[in-house]
């Protein structure tokens, strides 16, 4: 079964914002008490969150599908409804965040670091919070806006300051169990490591990983054998270590073609050329293999590379090596720039960005394209006429009006907002009133100027009486 996964496609969505109320406050003798109806409630984003106890991507390749929880819908006597509850994923430390075309959104390095791979929706908000002077009791309420949809894929880079390359069966898995406290599987047939192993190595006062890349064999880095799966693996390590069998029992192979082949595989993956190397001479306990490095390691030195004599098996020479990766390691911790902190970046808005455009398609079709627009779009309720009379006011104060009359758009020409897939489709009609307004001002209802009944009936009595004592004053005997 496997157990390690570097590689998943996920899918992820974002909780809806809920829906807010068009409610009227109701109580005994307060007739049309007036709007309350709450505001709906945000809908909750999926985050990505490096967590350093995480080691693999498994369990997003059993349950690809994530998604957050939606916020609820507000309710009458201003309450508003709850918000949707965020959803943290766990990522190994080295993750990489792609879309779908292979371009990269995140690079998630360090405990903690996060990403919103969804963002929830808002909640709509109920009429309360739409009561205005002009609008004193509105009789819609927006709608929430769907959560956010995103398939990404997630790459797994392996964060380590050294790693081990070199042929399948060349050792490396014996060196890092022996120099660490890992423990990989080990045998004498080929491919034996199917998964990159870790381990933490101390040498005096220096603490630092490395990593046990599987072999790689002439073609890798154009995907043969399991080369291209896991070279990635190898971009983030900071020393390279050349793991070499001079014990091998292939007649058509020695430790220098060896070298060639790997380190023409790494040049053709790339990135990889600035990385310091050394060069590890394994197996020394067998006669053969001792004698074998004897005889190539004045040709290694002579192109510039460190050379160790180790056997991982009888534990000979590996002190040396520790301590020298150990000074690499240090070399390029030390090298590397300071971390400074995020600037904040602030990127005003330009005076002639209006926040939407107006394009005329082939077709004819006018398309408006904007946040604004098709967030307030997906908020409306179509089946409501004052809320899409509210959404032609919304429009027409933002210029979408006078933007579609300057592209030409004439009554009865057709308008998408939205993209192609999600939008709403219309006939244009210039300064449309909803039949609902016909009756006043859009937003206003005539039943709150009118007077109450009861003082109504107060005022009709008050009204008889002083008519009654005018009558009786006008004909009473002098």
């Amino acid at each position: 079964m496997t157990t390690f996964v570097d590689r998943v496609e996920l899918h992820v969505a974002a909780g809806s914002g809920g829906h807010g109320c068009a409610s009227v406050h109701r109580e005994k003798f307060k007739p049309l008490g007036g709007p309350d109806g709450g505001n709906g409630g945000r809908g909750g984003d999926v985050l990505l969150v490096v967590d350093q106890s995480i080691t693999t991507l498994l369990d997003y390749h059993h349950k690809p599908h994530r998604s957050a929880t939606n916020g609820k819908p507000g309710e009458g006597g201003n309450r508003s409804g709850k918000d949707g509850q965020d959803l943290i994923l766990p990522v190994p430390d080295g993750t990489v965040v792609l879309d779908k075309a292979g371009n990269v959104l995140a690079d998630l390095v360090g405990h903690g670091t996060s990403y919103v791979a969804a963002e929830g929706g808002r909640g709509g908000l109920g009429n309360a919070a739409l009561a205005s002077a002009r609008r004193k009791a509105p009789g819609f309420a927006l709608l929430g806006v769907p959560g956010g949809l995103q398939d990404i894929v997630l790459e797994l880079k392996t964060v380590a300051d050294v790693a081990l390359v070199g042929y399948p069966s060349a050792g490396k898995s014996s060196l890092i169990s022996v120099l660490s406290a890992a423990k990989p599987k080990i045998a004498d047939y080929p491919f034996t490591t199917l998964v990159p192993n870790l381990g933490v190595v101390t040498a005096g006062e220096t603490v630092y990983t490395i990593a046990d890349v599987p072999g790689l064999i002439p073609g890798a880095s154009q995907g043969k054998g399991l080369g291209l799966e896991f070279l990635r693996h190898v971009e983030r390590c900071s020393v390279l270590v050349h793991v070499l069998d001079t014990a091998t029992l292939e007649s058509e192979r020695d430790p220098v073609t060896d070298l060639d082949i790997i380190e023409e595989e790494l040049k053709q993956y790339g990135g990889l050329g600035n990385r310091p190397r050394i060069v590890v001479l394994n197996k020394i306990d067998v006669p053969d293999g001792k004698d074998l490095a004897e005889m190539v390691r004045p040709d290694l030195e002579a192109r510039g590379y460190r050379v160790f004599e180790v056997s991982a098996v009888a534990h000979m020479g590996l002190k040396e090596l520790s301590f020298a990766l150990a000074e690499m390691v240090g070399q390029a911790r030390a090298a590397k720039p300071k971390e400074e902190a995020t600037r904040i970046v602030i990127r005003p808005k330009a005076v002639d960005d209006a926040g939407f455009t107006v394009v005329q398609e082939e077709d004819g079709l006018f398309r408006v394209r904007g946040e604004k627009p098709e967030r307030w779009v997906r908020q409306t309720d179509f089946n409501n006429d004052e809320a899409v009379g509210y959404l032609a006011d919304r429009l027409n104060r933002l210029g979408v009006e006078a933007e579609l009359m300057k592209a030409g758009a004439r009554s009865g020409d057709g308008v998408a907002i939205g993209p192609e897939e999600n939008a709403v489709v219309f006939d244009w009609e210039p300064t449309v009133m909803a039949g609902a307004e016909m009756l006043g001002r859009r937003g206003e209802d005539h039943r709150l100027e009118a007077p109450r009944p009861a003082a109504q009936r107060r005022r009709d009595k008050e009204a008889e009486r002083d008519e009654a004592e005018k009558e009786y004053n006008d004909f009473k005997p002098f």
